[in-house]
């Protein structure tokens, strides 16, 4: 049975964490901007990176390391400034930023993962990054409070840190999974815009822990959008670091199955937080699609839902507007029938029925206007074509989130 436990990343045993303020973040003083994640045991490690042509430089760096098969100690992340569209100037300061932490924690350079997050343009200012190295390798904790400044660290517009952790029996064995995340605007399915570092203490193989990752990303993140921008710096790091002692996990058994889904309830409570928490938003929005031919159709049907700008506004609206949606399904690439649609409304005030065969049920607009006014809205669209099913996520587009993106830099 899978629990949820406290210690976000470092409730994995081995896994140590720590976030602090050294000035990246000009005109925000009070806000963290760095945080460190460190294993005491090399770990095996994972990761998804943006789809985006333009990729910021620490995607580069930490996409050499993860091909490389080789193994990592530490992460370095630091919010304020994205090091995107840097150069070879950009890119060597991820390499100052590996040298000085593995002079600092004893460990090769090539152990050391960085991640950058922020304004894209600006050159990380060296001397208060190197010197927030310094501290951080000081103040390394395996306390969820030590979890939950790392969190807090790696926040740009985010309204609150976001993590979580679960644990269950593998082999005979607990095995714990433990993630954070920060992701709020420029959010898009494909690699969606985020930077997640997710901690475990299962021993697997490189190659299944690399395959577990990939699948769960297309379930997860991959199904959230928030404004359609699929950003620079998108990453997803998954670190193993085998203390757990259950059997090695190198083939797709029972145990990787396990494994999988405990991995899949971190990722999932995290995109789910990601879309609730969009620029400006004032809802989640889910989508699911059920009774689909194949999962692969349910998945196109509910990215085209969360992504519709004019459906996004009408859930900000708290408007049953359910035809936005047929339109979105509509031109989303898939095929399926209109005429034989079921569209419902859910949340926690209720449940109601506003289409069905494709054509509108003579519902309670005032009924449907209760249960969208909820902070969690979702829609569910059966289509009456198999048993496959897929959920997205998205949130409300409200005034605020022009107002958020109009000013970023300032």
């Amino acid at each position: 049975m899978i629990a949820k436990i406290e210690g976000g990343v470092v409730a994995a045993q081995g896994f140590k964490a720590t976030g602090l303020e050294v000035g990246i973040k000009a005109g925000h003083e009070g806000k963290k901007d760095m945080a460190m994640i460190y294993s005491d045991i090399p770990c095996k490690v994972a990761g998804t990176f943006t789809t985006n042509r333009v990729k910021a430089a620490p995607v580069k760096w930490d996409r050499e390391i993860v091909n490389s098969f080789g193994t990592v100690k530490a992460v370095v992340i630091n919010s304020g400034i994205a090091n995107a569209c840097t150069g070879e100037e950009g890119y060597g300061y991820c390499k100052d930023m590996a040298g000085k932490a593995g002079q600092m924690l004893n460990c090769d350079e090539n152990e050391v993962l960085v991640a950058s997050t922020g304004v894209i343009g600006k050159q990380l200012p060296m001397d208060k990054i190197k010197k927030g190295i310094e501290m951080l390798a000081g103040s390394l904790g395996s306390e969820t409070s030590d979890a939950t400044l790392a969190a807090e660290a790696i926040m740009t517009t985010d309204t609150h840190s976001k993590q979580i952790a679960f644990e269950t029996e593998i082999g005979g064995k607990k095995v714990t999974v433990g993630g954070m995340c920060k992701g709020s605007g420029m959010i898009h399915i494909n690699m969606c815009t985020m930077l997640c570092f997710i901690t475990t203490d299962c021993q697997i193989s490189h190659k299944m822990l690399q395959k577990a990752l990939s699948e769960t990303v297309e379930d997860t993140f991959n199904m959230v959008s928030v404004d359609g921008d699929t950003s620079t710096n998108d990453t997803v790091l998954l670190l193993s670091n085998g203390t757990a002692g259950n059997e090695l996990i190198d083939e797709e058994n029972a145990d990787y199955y396990a494994f999988k889904e405990l991995l899949g309830k971190v990722a999932t409570y995290l995109a789910r937080q990601i879309a609730g928490d969009g620029e400006g938003a004032t809802a989640l929005f889910e989508m699911k699609v059920i009774n689909a031919r194949s999962k692969e159709q349910a998945a196109k049907l509910s990215k085209a839902v969360v992504s519709s700008s004019l459906t996004k506004a009408a859930i900000y609206g708290h408007d049953a507007n359910w035809g936005r949606i047929l339109c979105a399904m509509g031109y989303s690439g898939a095929d399926f029938e209109p005429e034989k649609v079921d569209l419902y409304f859910e949340s926690k005030a209720g449940k109601i029925k506003v289409v069905e065969n494709g054509i509108e049920t003579g519902y309670s607009e005032e009924e449907a206007t209760k249960i969208l006014s909820e902070n969690e809205v979702t829609a569910i669209a059966d289509i009456k074509q198999g048993v496959m099913e897929a959920t997205a996520w998205g949130c409300d587009l409200t005034y605020d989130y022009v107002k958020i993106n109009a000013d970023y830099r300032s």
